[in-house]
This record gives C-alpha cells, sequence and structure tokens, in this order.
C-alpha cells in the first residue's frame, strides 16, 4: 500500500497540517483577546457630544457637555448620531488593523470578519 517514501510523505504532510491548525487557532485566539479591548471615542468640534463604542460598536459612554442645552434638540440628536457613526469607523478601522496583523486581512478568515462587522455597523470598506 505504502512504501517507506510515500508513508514519510504522507506524516509530514499530517505534521504541517497538524502545526498549520494550531497556528491558526492560535492566531484566532489573539484576534480574539484584542478584539475584545478595542473601543473608540468621538467627540464633536464644538466638544458638545462625546461618544465612546464598544468592538461591536455598541454604545458604553455618552457624555453631554451642560452647554447642550443651547440648541435645538434636533442639532443635538443630529450630533450624538454624527459620533456615533465616526467612533463606529474607528472601531471597524481598529480591527482591521488587528485582523491583519493576526489571522490576516486577505485570509478568508480575515475577510469573512471584516464583512460581517461592516455589515453590523452599516460601514463601508476601508480604502
Amino acid at each position: 500500500m505504502f512504501d517507506d517514501q510515500s508513508l514519510d510523505a504522507a506524516l509530514q504532510r499530517i505534521d504541517e497540517w497538524e502545526r498549520s491548525a494550531t497556528q491558526r487557532a492560535e492566531q484566532a485566539q489573539e484576534l480574539a483577546r484584542r478584539a475584545a479591548q478595542i473601543s473608540a471615542t468621538a467627540r464633536s468640534r464644538d466638544g458638545l457630544v462625546e461618544v465612546t463604542v464598544g468592538a461591536e460598536g455598541q454604545i458604553q459612554r455618552l457624555h453631554l457637555d451642560d452647554r447642550i442645552r443651547q440648541q435645538p434638540a434636533a442639532e443635538t440628536s443630529d450630533q450624538i448620531m454624527a459620533m456615533l457613526r465616526e467612533a463606529q469607523a474607528k472601531v471597524v478601522r481598529q480591527f482591521e488593523e488587528v485582523t491583519a496583523e493576526t489571522v490576516g486581512a486577505e485570509t478568508e478568515t480575515g475577510r469573512m470578519l471584516m464583512e460581517s462587522l461592516r455589515k453590523r455597523l452599516g460601514a463601508e470598506p476601508h480604502e
């Protein structure tokens, strides 16, 4: 069935596959650890609105300066939403960096994870 040479080659391929699978699992664990620590803050130019979001784009902190009371509610709402989108865009960029440094941005896993995050946050692909 197998001669010694083909058996050695088959065993070597199995060892390489096992090392590769172990390496990919370690990279995925590192990505998960680092991604969980991602957060980003966006502050309006006038300093009235500051939004901090977590790794999934969820609001962790919203700070409104007392001066906010001097503007219409619609303007405040618009500023909050703009800062939320800006902070989420920062999260996407951070996740792109972490993905590139761990599993690789051009790997199937990296592309799938980035696409999923962009869809959840409604973000456009980074150019």
